[in-house]
């Protein structure tokens, strides 16, 4: 954003003059330099427009120079002073004000780093209240470059400042990292030895309640005790295992509780009854220390000396103190409680629907098993049947196979027609189903007995075929219909479908 501005213009007295503006944001004023025209030459004037706007130095003539404040609310020339461009004028002042601001910022901003430099270069060693106001005025520093408040160049000069003082903290806080570490590892060791005592005693089936005690104690020291992050974690992991270990030998493996509940519902339940015990304890030792409360200032008033009555008072002190701090403990006990029983309530709600979704997928489950039970037993049936009819078919035409067979004909020997008597002639061949043969029509000397022809019996065996057949067919249109009365109504349709055609095709053979 330009500070410099050089446009043509008037005087009071009309006549013409070069004017050269430009903005002093430190001192939140406006330097307006006025040339007149005889000496405001056209090398002078690109100068100005080339080199003064850029930054450039620019020895300056016979000039008149007046020097304003800059204001939102006035204007930036003087009234006797009249422009060609008035809404540069405008313009300038709207953006010159905000570069007057964004400067004061960046200068403020500078003062905040400048102490934060003094901080860290007085320290000796890592801190971490440094580091976080550090961390403060980085964020403030993002924001308000997010902003676009401050200018390009002075926000990569405040970073690279906070740069340089965060690379100074870190090689602190490596160094305080490497101390740490150093000293975190002979805690670490000492823990791990107490421990490993534990452990033995665990496995020796020592007194609990004293091992107990102990990894409680232990817990206690370990809370209060400083160590690098990887050594804490494997020593919090080591007690942990401690504990139950020693309750899983203690009590067996469901630690404590022959009902022991796993699930998510049991766990709360433990918790919430655990926490109930603890709320009931704590509710009795406040009681007793009211009491206490009462019985001391109840003492007060009949002590005898200013010293005593000052012990009891102090006493009285002491109690006070002591059942506020129980009844902080007290107030967020009942929060946990009123937590819990929030996630009690739905987890059980949680339970019913799993326990719903469970009942209707077992029914579905039983359902497909009778089903495919139903469906293997009538595919089996129809199996057994179709094997029965196969036996059937297989007799059948066995049987016509046999009836086909041809037989030798029997040729009766020739009689004379004289030794033959006329009557007999005539009874043999109403017996045999033959043609009368007349003495004119046979040779002569002899009467020849017609061959006799076979009965014909296809009628009697596409009666038996059809039987067996029809047989057959109702037992496939019975299990297919079983079948169907899983499948659906429409397999049925088809079968009926199936069999009226098989019918059909019966009665056209």
């Amino acid at each position: 954003m330009k500070t410099k501005l050089v446009l043509a213009g008037t005087n009071g007295q009309d006549e013409k003059i070069l004017l050269a503006i430009e903005l002093k944001a430190a001192d939140n004023k406006v330097d307006i330099y006025s040339f007149a025209d005889s000496v405001a030459t056209e090398e002078f004037s690109q100068k100005l427009m080339s080199d003064w706007r850029d930054g450039k130095e620019v020895e300056f003539p016979e000039h008149t120079l007046i020097e304003r404040e800059l204001s939102v609310s006035e204007s930036l020339l003087p009234e006797d002073i009249k422009v060609d461009r008035g809404d540069l004028i405008q313009r300038a002042q709207t953006e010159w004000h905000f570069v007057v601001l964004s400067n004061k910022l960046h200068a403020a901003y500078e003062t905040e780093l400048a102490e934060l430099k003094a901080t860290v270069d007085g320290l000796e060693s890592y801190s971490k209240d440094a580091w976080n106001s550090l961390k403060e005025f980085w964020g403030k520093l993002q924001e308000q470059t997010r902003e676009k408040n401050l200018f390009r160049g002075h926000a990569d000069s405040l970073r690279d400042g906070t740069n340089a003082l965060f690379t100074q903290m870190k090689e602190m806080r490596s160094k305080a990292d490497a101390e740490m570490k150093e000293k975190s590892k002979g805690v670490y060791d000492s823990f791990m030895t107490t421990l490993g005592e534990i452990e033995t005693k665990i496995e020796n089936d020592a007194r609990f309640q004293s091992i107990f005690n102990d990894l409680k104690n232990l817990q206690r020291k370990f809370k209060d005790t400083n160590m690098a992050r990887d050594h804490r974690n494997k020593v919090y992991d080591r007690i942990d295992k401690a504990f139950k270990t020693a309750k899983a030998k203690r009590f067996g493996d469901d630690g404590g509780s022959r009902n022991a509940d796993n699930s998510a519902m049991g766990r709360l339940q433990n918790r919430y009854s655990g926490l109930l015990a603890a709320i009931d304890r704590m509710s009795r030792t406040i009681k007793r220390d009211r009491d206490d409360l009462e019985f001391q200032a109840h003492r007060i008033a009949t002590s005898d000396g200013q010293l005593e009555a000052q012990i009891r008072q102090a006493k009285i002190k002491m109690i006070e103190e002591r059942v506020v701090s129980k009844e902080v403990k007290l107030e967020d006990m009942m929060k946990t409680k009123l937590e819990l029983e929030e996630k009690m309530e739905k987890q059980k709600e949680r339970d019913a629907r799993n326990a719903e979704k469970a009942e209707r997928d077992k029914a579905k489950a039983v359902a497909a098993e009778a089903a495919k039970a139903k469906i293997a037993a009538e595919m089996a049936a129809a199996a057994a049947a179709q094997a029965g009819n196969t036996e059937k078919l297989t007799a059948a035409a066995e049987k016509i196979a046999a009836e086909k067979k041809p037989k030798t004909p029997v040729t009766p020997e020739p009689v004379a027609a004289e030794d033959t008597p006329k009557g007999a002639v005539e009874e043999a061949s109403e017996t045999l189903e033959l043609k009368a043969v007349t003495a004119e029509d046979a040779p002569k000397g002899k009467v020849e007995t017609p061959k006799a022809e076979p009965v014909k019996k296809e009628e009697s065996m596409m009666a038996a075929v059809s039987t067996i057949v029809g047989e057959s067919l109702e037992d496939v249109v019975d299990t297919v219909k079983a079948v169907a009365s899983v499948m659906g109504d429409k397999i049925e349709d088809a079968v009926e479908e199936l069999k009226e055609k098989v019918m059909n095709d019966d009665e056209e053979e």
